[in-house]
């Protein structure tokens, strides 16, 4: 039996996989999961929630999921504004000039 390699991870499990935008694709699962815990906070149902956020149970299911095809970056932001969030978008200048910019969300 041979030993498994281990191998550091850059930060984004997305990059590490080699998705496409996978900056984007921290940030959104990022927002995903503020919402899912506001709405576990708040001891909300689905439909409490889909209510809140202005969409059908299905999606909320799929949101709290993980699941984020068809949830863009900015109407994740907009349920958190639903939910009585306020949303910061912050832009600065990259720390060396030789690296490319990239999203993250602070919460």
């Amino acid at each position: 039996m041979g030993k498994a390699g281990v191998t550091a991870s850059s930060g984004n499990v997305f990059a590490d996989l080699g998705v496409k935008d996978s900056d984007t694709a921290l940030a959104k699962a990022e927002l995903a999961a503020e919402i899912a815990r506001i709405i576990r906070g708040r001891h909300l149902t689905q439909a409490q929630a889909a209510d809140l956020l202005g969409i059908d149970q299905p999606k909320v299911s799929k949101l709290i999921r993980g699941r984020l095809e068809g949830f863009t970056a900015d109407r994740l932001m907009r349920y958190l504004t639903c939910l009585g969030r306020d949303v910061h978008i912050s832009i600065k200048r990259r720390r060396k000039a030789s690296e490319r910019g990239r999203v993250a969300v602070v919460g």
